[in-house]
């Protein structure tokens, strides 16, 4: 049996301002760095302790797994990240507000962007500044390889070798594996261990902040899975996130 912990981010700060965040790396605010720490909190009461991390690169993916492991006296155990653990690519629509977006083009057309499989938001030019081949840390990625614009799809596509090739060893190996991502990365990475449809992914929301233990069988499939912690709370937390957008 192999244990796998994904964890979405604590709140951050554009979360907290209802704004499209996607590839824009911006800070835990106060409510997400205590979610941290209680995520950690939340693995040492159930004794589950994680033997390798795995994140995006992206700050809040980041500072949520450092302080879990804080929290759990493991910071010392290897980290190893990946940009294909990148939260979906919101295209132009990264940094608006996601009321205001709604009432300039409609609550169908906002939930087919941020919910739909196979449908992205309008693409960025590659001169804008918020394209990521202007970060420097996608410098060594081939530019075809940089999204201007995602759907869950695309995530994916891009999400399901790094599990394959990074996390699966890890897994066969023994090894306890955390894995603090990011609500559409994670999405797309339930999507393949629960077998979720095209149709039914756009109702699953992940709450910030709260470990979801899986446990998998020798062929690495689901034997359970459940949120730690009260599973009230979780479901109320995952309801905040699904009026996001409103």
């Amino acid at each position: 049996m192999s244990t796998l912990i994904l964890l979405r981010h604590g709140e951050s700060e554009w979360n907290a301002l209802n704004l499209f965040t996607g590839w824009t790396d911006v800070p835990l605010s106060a409510t997400g760095l205590r979610e941290g720490r209680e995520a950690g909190e939340l693995m040492k009461a159930a004794g589950i302790f994680p033997d390798v991390v795995h994140t995006s690169l992206l700050a809040r993916a980041i500072l949520t797994a450092n302080l879990a492991l804080q929290a759990l006296e493991r910071s010392w155990i290897p980290v190893r990240r990946s940009w294909r653990l990148n939260e979906r690519h919101y295209g132009s629509l990264q940094g608006l507000d996601k009321k205001q977006t709604t009432e300039l083009h409609g609550k169908e057309q906002v939930f087919v962007w941020r919910r739909s499989y196979d449908v992205p938001p309008p693409a960025l030019d590659a001169s804008d500044e918020r394209h990521p081949r202007h970060d420097g840390r996608y410098s060594e990625l081939a530019p075809d390889a940089l999204p201007a614009t995602e759907c869950l799809k695309d995530v994916v596509v891009r999400m399901l070798p790094y599990w394959h090739d990074a996390i699966v060893p890890d897994l066969r190996a023994g090894k306890v594996v955390l894995v603090a991502a990011h609500g559409n990365s994670l999405r797309a990475l339930v999507k393949h261990l629960d077998g979720v449809s095209d149709e039914e992914i756009a109702d699953l929301n992940i709450p910030t902040g709260i470990p979801r233990i899986y446990q998998l069988d020798e062929d690495l499939r689901v034997s359970s899975s459940a949120y730690l912690g009260d599973a009230a709370a979780a479901a109320r937390a995952a309801a905040a996130v699904a009026k996001q957008a409103g």
